[in-house]
């Protein structure tokens, strides 16, 4: 086990000085260098930037004249709220149609989600996310186009998570604006988990399939054990395994998604933030956000890898 964990985490240091490496690379090739270094030897200035990012000092926007770590932890719970609440719906549909599709495999239900998750994941999201606006917004009315919430309602940043400011000020507002917050909420989440819901339904019912086929769910169909009970208590911890494989591979596309998505909502967050520092040629923006962004992701992998240790024991044993 402590091996296991040791591994993980020394593979974990590793990209994580690979990253800097790459981004201390890309840095010297700026004609306006992020950082000052008082040493002429590129290995020691590799060390200075270490430092810089240490003591966070990530650069300085040449737009906004400010910080770029500040400005990135500004933006980023707005899409932290957009991300984890797609990750949810993507997760809960996903996974709870791909094991009504397993349970009805070969059947006209299982053709017409396994058809429709394939649409699904091969949907252009700039395209699906404005063929939304166009029918929910546009055409019925049903949600917001754009935005985190209305402009009638004066919420105070205290966490800058918009549904837990809007229960802050319950007794100004009651509920209303955080109604208000989650409405707008709604759309951009649908369209950010599209992609990943079709990915772990597919998994979930090629996985569940494989899982049904064990000896050891044949002797609990032997012993009388209800349906619902094989599948959800029996198969379906077994069958999560390689769902959480992928899982590195989904936050990554939903980090790429999340950028789209945003712009396409006007959502403030750290998508819409790096678009703009592209369009202005802002080079410590866009690398401070990359930088940001990709040990959120290394980090969100060993996280997975952390539990799939947990759930599976023989990963567990030493090898």
């Amino acid at each position: 086990m402590f091996a296991t964990l040791l591994k993980q985490l020394s593979t974990l240091v590793i990209s994580l000085l690979g990253l800097t490496v790459l981004t201390f690379i890309l840095s010297l090739q700026s004609e306006t260098p992020v950082h000052q270094f008082q040493s002429d030897h590129v290995v020691v200035q590799y060390f200075e930037y270490l430092q810089f990012l240490l003591n966070g000092d990530w650069g300085t926007s040449s737009i906004h004249k400010r910080s770029v770590l500040k400005d990135f932890l500004q933006h980023f719970p707005a899409t932290i709220e957009l991300i984890v609440f797609a990750m949810v719906l993507a997760v809960t549909a996903g996974l709870g149609l791909g094991i009504l599709a397993s349970t009805r495999r070969g059947g006209w239900l299982d053709n017409t989600l396994m058809t429709s998750s394939l649409v699904g994941y091969s949907m252009p999201i700039f395209w699906w996310g404005m063929l939304l606006v166009l029918l929910f917004s546009l055409t019925l009315g049903w949600t917001p186009v754009a935005g985190r919430i209305d402009f009638a309602y004066d919420i105070e940043p205290y966490t800058r998570f918009m549904l837990i400011d809007t229960l802050l000020h319950h007794n100004q507002y009651g509920f209303a604006a955080f109604l208000n917050a989650l409405h707008h909420l709604i759309l951009p989440a649908v369209t950010l988990s599209t992609i990943p819901m079709a990915i772990v339904a597919r998994m979930t019912r090629s996985s569940l399939l494989a899982v049904l086929k064990s000896e050891y769910i044949r002797t609990a169909r032997s012993k009388g054990i209800s349906k619902q009970r094989i599948i959800w208590v029996h198969a379906l911890r077994n069958a999560l395994q390689p769902i959480l494989t992928i899982g590195g591979v989904q936050i990554s596309i939903i980090m790429s998604g999340v950028i789209i998505t945003e712009y396409i909502f006007a959502w403030p967050g750290i998508g819409k933030w790096l678009l703009e520092a592209v369009s202005r040629r802002d080079f410590a923006t866009i690398q401070g956000g990359v930088l940001a962004l990709s040990i959120i992701v290394i980090a969100f992998n060993l996280a997975l890898d952390f539990i799939g240790i947990y759930l599976n024991p023989r990963l567990r044993r030493p090898s």
